[in-house]
């Protein structure tokens, strides 16, 4: 008999692009969520986002294991595999993983619920699976998390499944009790949901009370059914030490792969009046550079690995300890490049230099504003100049810079907006992104609504000096002005993506022409609503950016039927 595993998770469901891009439609073209989805994606039989054209593009011939094939003239190099999500292993996965086993319960995981498919449903039909955790991190729906309770419940109906993380947070904040009790029984459906910014001691006690048949009224910060009906239980903060909880990489040593998120923090030393991560995150802590030094000596014994992400909301402070973990990593000589968030205010040229030695690769930049007075109405505590002194050191340093902007803040005008594309111009970052900004109820800076006149919430918001509307409309000017810095598209494309592709063996400037194509597709739909499909010239771009400048009639004639000349008319079979 198959041995029970107590819990089963279940990572990222990255859902069709098409699915997601038609429910935010549903909002209506005009809404602030659609606009800002809209300079993410491209057209043609349908929408598709960076990785779906790169997939499609290369990859239409290609057999399910990423092997060599044979198309027509030429033959795709193996590094070249299709992009996911799903490359990334799972820092939760890791971090759960490993308290469970430490506490004498067993796991097992999927780390892409797309990818691994017919994995996990060899492992449901076993029915040897006490619980099963889906992973929310990255969800700001609930539509892939139905997705994964549909495949669940079609070959399991004993597991009791568990839901938590950012996506239940955000429920129980901003839904009124009746709607929420709807949404967990009706359109969800799990068992049990937790409440928590940490989380993982509910787990381990809710696993418990299931093996020997407990009550679960004495467990914080859950949901759970009574009756037909969710009840809660108190929710107190668990104050879990990270560095007595650092991850054990042994344990995910044989499906690891390539690509691995970790932190060494836990929420955020800064109060940017933006962001309400700190406040729900709760505490910042940070774990002591000898554990950390213990997880990354175990992963650069693992073969596959190539680099890193740290996760951290910001990794580079407090700068002493930060210089700590670069000289330990200098001297432990690993052999995988990492990348991070980075606050380059805090950059000087010491810092900069042991960076680029450890392996840096490149960093994400929070900047949010070119202009001083809204990084004051931000609390970002720094100033342009800062930022500048800070990307110029980073670029001698040959560190990529990609810089992130919000537009529409309380206080913005488009004089504010005009001194950000400036900023943005003199900065020579290599790539950027600018984003309508979100209005979220947690943050600090809806205490202060009613100094600012400030009324709606998501995306769809208005105060004194703007709308979310208005600031749609100047991100779109923003975007069709072409600049030095190229655009990154953020759905299932970002900041971390970028690297896969370079590890792939395309350069950085092969990436930046990859984007700066597919940027010109989104021009296309902008500029030329009536043109449905992108054109023939924008799609060969694209792909000789990724093949290096192949010739792309040769490279696609069994998947391309062109109609007429090399114009904008022609058929394509992804």
């Amino acid at each position: 008999m198959e041995k029970t595993i107590d819990c089963l998770f279940i990572g990222h469901n990255e859902m069709d692009f098409a699915e997601y891009e038609k429910t935010i439609r549903k909002m209506g073209v005009n809404s602030g969520a659609y606009r800002d989805l809209n300079l993410n994606f491209i057209w043609y039989d349908r929408p598709y986002s960076v990785s779906e054209i790169f997939n499609a593009l290369l990859f239409s011939d290609i057999d399910s294991n990423g092997a060599n094939v044979e198309n027509g003239t030429y033959r795709i190099n193996e590094t070249f595999k299709p992009l996911s999500i799903g490359e990334n292993f799972s820092a939760s996965i890791a971090y759960l993983g490993t308290y469970l086993k430490k506490r004498g319960f067993t796991f097992d995981f999927v780390n892409s619920f797309q990818d691994k498919k017919d994995e996990l449903k060899e492992k449901l039909i076993k029915k040897n699976i006490l619980t099963i955790a889906i992973i929310t991190t990255l969800y700001v729906s609930a539509l892939p998390i139905l997705e994964i309770m549909d495949f669940i419940r079609k070959y399991n109906h004993t597991a009791k499944i568990i839901l938590g993380g950012p996506f239940v947070s955000t429920q129980v904040r901003n839904r009124e009790p009746e709607e929420l009790n709807y949404l967990f029984a009706h359109t969800i459906g799990a068992d049990f949901y937790v409440n928590s910014s940490q989380g993982e001691a509910a787990l381990v006690k809710i696993i418990h009370a299931l093996k020997n048949d407990l009550l679960f009224e004495g467990i914080n910060n859950i949901y759970y059914k009574v009756n037909g009906k969710y009840v809660s239980t108190p929710s107190i903060r668990e104050e879990n030490l990270l560095s007595d909880n650092m991850v054990d990489w042994t344990l995910f040593a044989d499906r690891v792969g390539e690509y691995v998120n970790i932190r060494t923090s836990i929420s955020c030393p800064f109060s940017c009046s933006f962001c309400g991560f700190p406040e729900h995150a709760g505490k910042y802590q940070t774990a002591e550079v000898e554990a950390v030094e213990k997880e990354l000596r175990q992963l650069n014994k693992i073969k596959t690995m190539k680099s890193i992400h740290f996760i951290d909301d910001t990794f580079n402070v407090p700068v002493k300890r930060f210089k700590e973990i670069l000289r330990m990593m200098i001297k432990n000589k690993f052999e995988f490049r990492w990348h991070s968030y980075f606050r380059c205010q805090f950059a000087d040229r010491e810092t900069v230099q042991l960076m680029k030695e450890s392996g840096c690769e490149g960093v994400f930049l929070g900047l949010e504003s070119g202009n001083d007075q809204i990084l004051k109405i931000m609390n970002k505590t720094t100033t342009t100049d800062a930022y500048l002194k800070g990307i110029e050191l980073l670029k001698e340093a040959g560190i990529m810079t990609f810089g992130n902007f919000i537009i529409g803040f309380p206080g913005e005008t488009y004089q504010t907006i005009q001194d950000t594309v400036a900023f943005i111009e003199k900065s020579g970052l290599d790539f950027f992104r600018v984003q309508l900004w979100y209005c979220e109820p947690i943050t600090p800076i809806f205490r202060e609504k009613d100094k600012y006149d400030l009324n709606g919430e998501s995306f769809e918001w208005s105060h004194k000096t703007m709308n979310s509307r208005e600031a749609s409309d100047y991100i779109d000017e923003i975007f069709l002005s072409r600049r030095k810095s190229a655009w990154v598209p953020q759905y299932n494309f970002d900041f971390d993506t970028f690297w896969h592709l370079v590890h792939r063996g395309m350069s950085p400037e092969q990436v930046g022409n990859f984007l700066r194509s597919f940027n010109d597709g989104v021009r296309e739909k902008l500029t030329e609503p009536g043109q449905k499909r992108v054109s023939y010239e924008v799609l060969k771009r694209l792909k000789d950016s990724c093949l290096n400048g192949n010739d792309f009639d040769s490279l696609t004639k069994s998947n391309v039927n062109l109609v007429g000349n090399d114009d904008m008319d022609a058929e394509f079979d992804f």
